[in-house]
């Protein structure tokens, strides 16, 4: 048992014009994208917290900074291959991780399927090991004013083998 590692992980964006909404990997169809250095898929950044928190490796902001160039407009979920990469994770697997997309817009259900298939392909999991839920603030704080979306993740990780 002394091989679980659990890992948490948070992220916010706000909205803004002339952007592209990605979610989980997943183009959803709105009127504004999320701001950010990357493609902003605040999903995915939670999800890569998580699982760096799992091993203690610090968050996405130290593996890939807001401030290399190299990383702007850059495909959250090839940063997610690369976190995944990372020489810890040998040996780990993904036991489940459980997702939660904050958001009072767009509406979100239709697209759990796709984003659930989309982040089992990236990390080679089976697609039983992944959540995703959304919820509302209703229509409390800046996500309830459709300002931005904020997403949680947690995952559980295990040593190959044990």
């Amino acid at each position: 048992m002394k091989n679980l590692r659990i890992g948490q992980g948070f992220d916010v964006h706000k909205f803004a014009e002339k952007r592209k909404l990605i979610l989980c990997g997943v183009e959803i169809p709105h009127t504004h994208g999320l701001l950010g250095h990357s493609d902003a898929d605040v999903a995915v950044h939670a999800l890569m917290d998580a699982l760096l928190g799992a091993l203690a490796l610090g968050d996405i902001g130290m593996h890939f900074p807001d401030k290399d160039p190299g990383y702007a407009g850059a495909d959250s979920m090839e940063l997610l291959k690369k976190v995944l990469a990372l020489p810890e994770f040998a040996g780990y697997e993904l036991l489940n991780c459980d997702l939660t997309i904050i958001a009072q817009q767009p509406k979100l259900a239709a697209y759990r399927q796709e984003m659930c298939r989309r982040i089992a392909q990236t990390g080679n999991w089976d697609i039983s090991q992944i959540s995703v839920k959304f919820t509302t603030t209703e229509k409390l704080g800046f996500t309830g004013r459709s300002e931005g979306i904020a997403a949680s993740a947690v995952v559980l990780l295990g040593k190959a083998g044990d």
